[in-house]
């Protein structure tokens, strides 16, 4: 079982962050590429008039949205209303670069590439209809074109089968690729006997909780887990059989945990739980519960042994305000649990 994703709010923040980048850059090349047209090939002064007035405002928009930084955090939403505006910029300047005749018809295929790399498959679908309602828009004022004619509607498919292809292989590409770095991310953090997060990732997530932890007020606790009976099974009946106990003693503790919680394994025998908005006293009755949870009777090819753990607390902010204060305290409390006969809780201010 895959641990449940620590998701903090600055982090997907962080990657929206990317996106903004990759979106300007985009903006920027669709103003570059109007601005050669309209040096190379612009011609008719009041069309130069109207796409230059385009291009004043267009980018007075790009700058305004992505440096003025008016909007206090961002969202998907200000991503779409950018592949909007630059869907509205091209489509005014079509109307005066010839319409569907325009060499610049084709910069709508930008506005797909964006969306279907930031947004995903359904706005860049919405996207696809928002496109081809303009070309509808675009290819009307043809008289000699019958809007509803098996003719106007075999040149719009025609024209539309880049675009919807383009959307296609793009957004798999996009979708296949996130899908590539989360399992990445995923083997870095987990721990592959366990399918816990590893030392690496909890330290890394303590970090952030207290972080909001300290930000906001609330406590958090720590819970340092020993598995007892490991050393004993390993030699006994095997490294097999240990790696056996120490599934089942995860499984002991993810069912007691809630959904915010997290478990690490920190070493070979240790887990480390990190309990968000826990006073030592809620610790101490969800470390019981973890304590009576993996009390089991182990067997292993007809032997058999009882399997306890010692668990060791340490709560922000009375025992520690930093990461090594904090653990280095639960580990001390672990370890008075086991010199106590183990299978037992022990919270460090006892200690």
């Amino acid at each position: 079982m895959a641990p449940k994703e620590f998701v903090e709010p600055g982090l997907l923040e962080e990657e929206l962050r990317g996106f903004v980048r990759t979106v300007a850059e985009i903006e920027w090349l669709l103003l570059i590429l109007v601005l050669l047209y309209q040096v190379v090939l612009g011609r008719h002064e009041e069309s130069s008039t109207a796409v230059l007035m385009a291009l004043f405002f267009y980018t007075a928009f790009v700058m305004a949205f992505h440096y003025a930084h008016f909007y206090r955090s961002l969202t998907r939403w200000h991503l779409a209303v950018e592949t909007w505006v630059m869907i509205a910029f091209i489509t005014w300047v079509l109307v005066y670069s010839g319409r569907l005749e325009s060499p610049l018809v084709n910069l709508y295929l930008l506005v797909i590439i964006t969306s279907a790399l930031t947004l995903g498959k359904l706005i860049t679908l919405l996207e696809v209809a928002l496109i081809a309602a303009c070309y509808v828009f675009l290819g009307s004022s043809d008289a000699a074109r019958e809007i509803f004619s098996i003719a106007f509607i075999s040149t719009l498919g025609t024209q539309l089968a880049p675009i919807l292809l383009v959307a296609y292989v793009t957004t798999m590409l996009s979708a296949d690729t996130r899908s590539a770095l989360s399992r990445i991310k995923l083997l870095s953090e987990t721990d592959e006997l366990t399918e816990t997060y590893n030392r690496r990732a909890l330290l890394a997530i303590l970090e952030r909780m207290l972080n909001l932890s300290n930000r906001y007020g609330h406590s958090l606790g720590i819970l340092m887990i020993d598995a007892d009976s490991l050393k004993d099974i390993n030699d006994k009946m095997g490294h097999e059989a240990g790696n056996r106990l120490l599934k089942l003693t995860v499984k002991a503790i993810q069912d007691q945990l809630r959904d915010t919680d997290v478990l690490a394994r920190y070493g070979g025998d240790e887990f480390v739980v990190l309990l968000p908005e826990t006073s030592s006293k809620d610790c101490f009755e969800v470390a019981e519960r973890i304590r009576r949870a993996a009390e089991i009777t182990f067997t292993n090819r007809r032997q058999e042994a009882i399997t306890t753990v010692s668990i060791g607390i340490a709560c922000f902010p009375e025992h520690g305000k930093e990461i090594d204060v904090l653990l280095e305290k639960a580990d001390q409390a672990m370890y008075l649990s086991k010199n106590k006969g183990k299978n037992r809780v022990t919270v460090y201010f006892n200690a």
